[in-house]
């Protein structure tokens, strides 16, 4: 069984992420795999630095994301070519860590997906499980964790799927305002339905 696991920004998404590794399940985290897929001499930042030229990157081979973001925030094409080849590669490498999973005989493999929804990605899952917060909640927890005002807070989570949305698609919720320890045990209960 493939767990698409997703949430929103400043969910406990990372931290429900966290408790399935520590029970033995493998994960495929999206947010390293997009950085495995521009490391040094890899494909994908040769194909960047065809596109946006050298000065995207670093004298030690690494991309220089401050400049590949200010290049593509304000310019929409350019945001569309720079997704166009990192997407591709980012599923690419989901897939083969996937198989490689299930070639060692895991029966469970969790794929850690923050933009699951935005990104289309739910036919790669079997079961989505959806890590939910309320919003006062994801508010506060974003603007001390980030040392965000409210209105730039607001913005990011704006930015998102609405969590309602998220949680139409979902298999499963896990309702994260309480306790770390009220977490658990409805991830408890969540995969033992499903075993």
């Amino acid at each position: 069984m493939i767990i698409g696991l997703t949430g929103s920004i400043a969910s406990g998404k990372s931290t429900v992420s966290k408790m399935l590794e520590d029970l033995g399940y493998p994960i495929i985290d999206a947010d390293l795999v997009a950085r495995k897929v521009v490391e040094p001499g890899s494909e994908t930042l040769k194909e960047i630095e065809a596109l946006f030229g050298s000065e995207v990157i670093r004298d030690d081979g690494t991309m220089n994301r401050e400049k590949v973001g200010a290049l593509i925030f304000s310019d929409p094409v350019k945001r569309k070519q720079m997704n166009d080849i990192i997407h591709p590669a980012i599923r690419a490498e989901m897939l083969r860590q996937r198989s490689a999973f299930m070639a060692e005989g895991h029966q469970t493999i969790v794929m850690d997906i923050p933009l699951l929804f935005e990104s289309k990605l739910q036919h790669f899952v079997d079961k989505i499980l959806v890590v939910s917060v309320t919003e006062d909640n994801q508010l506060s927890r974003l603007m001390e964790r980030n040392g965000l005002n409210e209105k730039d807070a607001r913005a990011r989570i704006g930015s998102q799927l609405p969590m309602s949305v998220k949680e139409e698609g979902a298999d499963a919720v896990i309702y994260n305002n309480g306790t770390i320890e009220e977490t658990a045990q409805q991830l408890t209960g969540i995969l033992k339905q499903w075993q």
